[in-house]
């Protein structure tokens, strides 16, 4: 979509620093929660201030007291033999894992995340925590909780961002994307038992003691194939969750630790 029809898609003016403020504040965000954020820019509509104005909103809605997170992840950073979208030549593989420089929390930026994580993660009061493929950042009170100590292996599971976002009593919001980008459920993949469930090996470049080093990564198979159905089949059961327009998008506004045990059960019974 073009920013034309952009324009054209936001019928009654702009979409504002404040008349966004107000639509987050409506769907239920208020100030002092841990929030993180999956976002499209162009669902909300012709933004005045673009990835500034969102980022601006969802800070002032959480005030002082509040931590706004958002997935950074950086997947090209990853081992070549398992790049599908595209592939590489296969004697391609090992110059790439030789030469692809080390990840860089300040330097490294984000792959097919969006232009507001992007914007987000250059914010100068942001920490990004220390994974090559799955980083996150986050902005606040418990920043530094949820970022540190970030796990190599199992980039999304105990040793995450995630499971302390968890551990807060943390939220999610949906602002125009679905659940196929709702990094949260990969935290219930983790915790739940499958049959298939299956362990791989992946690798990374990473920086110790200032040297640039290949890592081997040990991390379970994703699948985000039914992720959509099990956003549905928790709205359906009465989950916790609110739905409301933030600008001309669809928003939708969850507790985290409800959806993932809820989610983490699913796959248990429903996986095969």
């Amino acid at each position: 979509m073009s920013e034309s029809d952009i324009i054209k898609n936001t019928p009654n003016g702009p979409i504002t620093l404040d008349s966004l403020k107000e639509d987050l504040l409506q769907l239920g965000v208020a100030p002092g929660m841990v929030l993180l954020a999956h976002s499209s820019l162009r669902a909300l509509g012709w933004v005045s201030g673009g990835p500034v104005a969102v980022i601006l909103a969802l800070e002032e809605v959480l005030g002082p007291e509040g931590t706004l997170v958002m997935p950074t992840h950086s997947g090209d950073l990853s081992d070549p033999v398992r790049w599908e979208n595209p592939p590489v030549p296969e004697d391609w593989q090992e110059t790439i894992r030789q030469t692809m420089p080390a990840y860089d929390p300040d330097l490294t930026p984000t792959r097919g995340m969006g232009r507001i994580p992007e914007t987000f993660r250059n914010h100068p009061d942001v920490i990004r925590s220390d994974h090559p493929h799955v980083s996150f950042s986050a902005h606040g009170k418990e920043a530094e909780f949820i970022t540190r100590n970030h796990g190599l292996d199992f980039g999304l599971g105990e040793q995450s961002p995630l499971a302390r976002i968890y551990d807060l009593g943390g939220w999610i919001l949906l602002l125009g994307v679905g659940h196929e980008n709702n990094t949260s459920l990969h935290l219930a993949e983790y915790r739940a038992d499958f049959p298939g469930k299956n362990e791989i090996q992946q690798g990374g470049p990473i920086s110790q003691d200032g040297v640039r080093r290949w890592m081997k990564i040990r991390e379970f198979e994703e699948n985000t194939d039914d992720f959509e159905e099990i956003g549905k089949a928790y709205q359906e059961s009465d989950g916790v969750l609110q739905i409301g327009k933030v600008g001309n998008a669809q928003g939708e506004f969850i507790p985290q630790r409800n959806l993932v045990d809820f989610a983490a059960q699913w796959m248990s019974e429903n996986r095969s």
